[in-house]
């Protein structure tokens, strides 16, 4: 067993050596010629079984580009520049996995390894595996989550155009409030007393910043003078926010407790919520878009392919709750008494505090 990583290379190599070895035979011609034709007597009948050939297919992998270049030559067959950095690409492995170059590191161990995924397969087409069962099912599941990959990026793709996105943009802009939002600092102490004081203090005119320095009880903010930035009224709890948005502009309120402790804060503006920049929201833009074409791209092809499904009825959990009879009394659904009980039972003391 390969126990470390230095070690599990060492096996890999030693793999792919003997993977080497095992195709020497097969690999025997000069490069550029065809392997020879298998021997009838040999292997009576592989096309009627179906056999996937997927050595024919490596032969048959034409460059992307006049600038894509053989990287490897493995047995009669070649991995390209272009087969790397796709395999780069799809595993985020570079910032820019177009123009990463054939020396970078991450280049040659992608290369690696798909030398050594194409000495397996090799050696696989050698053993007659493609013509098993289940190899078969497996390799026609791949080609077909592929062919829909890039029926889905062929159709839904070229539709997300920039004048879609900022069609969309322009439309949840139109369509979302701008809720209100300010901005205040706040010092946050553990008793009432504490809190007069700060309001004392504060009223004889101490600088709020520098005393939220001295004595706030709140990490996140104390070193930053109490700022609390900008935030929504559900931004905070409740106490919290009713006591921000009853404050004006520049004042300092009264001590006010939360479940944090007491507070005096002092509210520095008030605005409405700036909308945010398309560039900020184009990648939530773009998802929306491509799961909207995906779903038209269903519903057209569902239309073309008829569809019959077969199985066992749905759990009851799922189903559509069954019709109530016209007359019948209405019952509430499982819950909503005890719910409202437990809302009866609500004691006017109550914290009205998240």
């Amino acid at each position: 067993m390969c126990q470390s990583n230095r070690t599990a290379r060492r096996c890999s190599a030693v793999l792919a050596s003997i993977m080497a070895m095992s195709l020497a035979a097969a690999c025997s011609e000069e490069p550029g010629q065809q392997p020879p034709a298998a021997d009838p007597a040999a292997e009576p009948a592989v096309e009627a079984q179906g056999r996937v050939d997927v050595l024919a297919r490596f032969l048959a992998l034409e460059p992307a580009g006049e600038g894509d270049e053989v990287v490897a030559e493995v047995c009669t067959t070649v991995i390209h520049a272009s087969d790397v950095r796709r395999e780069i690409a799809a595993r985020s492995l570079h910032d820019d996995p177009a123009n990463v170059a054939v020396s970078d590191p991450v280049f040659q161990q992608v290369l690696s390894e798909l030398v050594e995924q194409r000495l397996l397969a090799l050696e696989a087409l050698r053993r007659g595996l493609d013509r098993d069962v289940e190899a078969r099912r497996r390799l026609a599941a791949a080609e077909e989550r592929i062919l829909g990959n890039i029926l889905v990026e062929t159709v839904v793709a070229d539709a997300i155009t920039d004048d879609a996105i900022a069609r969309i943009y322009e439309e949840q802009n139109r369509l979302a409030p701008r809720v209100e939002e300010v901005r205040a600092s706040h010092i946050l102490v553990t008793t009432r007393e504490e809190a007069d004081e700060v309001a004392r203090l504060l009223e004889e005119g101490e600088d709020f910043a520098q005393l939220a320095r001295q004595v706030s009880q709140d990490p996140g903010t104390r070193l930053d003078g109490g700022d609390l930035g900008y935030f929504t009224r559900d931004g905070m709890v409740s106490a919290f926010s009713r006591q921000a948005f009853d404050t004006e502009v520049g004042a300092i309120s009264e001590p006010f407790q939360t479940e944090y402790g007491w507070h005096v804060l002092r509210v520095a503006d008030r605005r409405l919520q700036p909308r945010r920049d398309l560039e900020s929201l184009r990648p939530n833009i773009v998802r929306f878009l491509t799961l909207e074409g995906i779903q038209m791209l269903l519903d057209t092809v569902r239309q073309t392919y008829p569809v019959t499904r077969s199985g066992a009825p749905a759990p009851a959990e799922i189903r559509a709750p069954e019709a109530v009879p016209p007359g019948a009394p209405e019952t509430a659904a499982d819950g909503e008494d005890d719910d409202a009980a437990v809302e009866d039972e609500a004691q006017p003391g109550d914290s009205p505090e998240r």
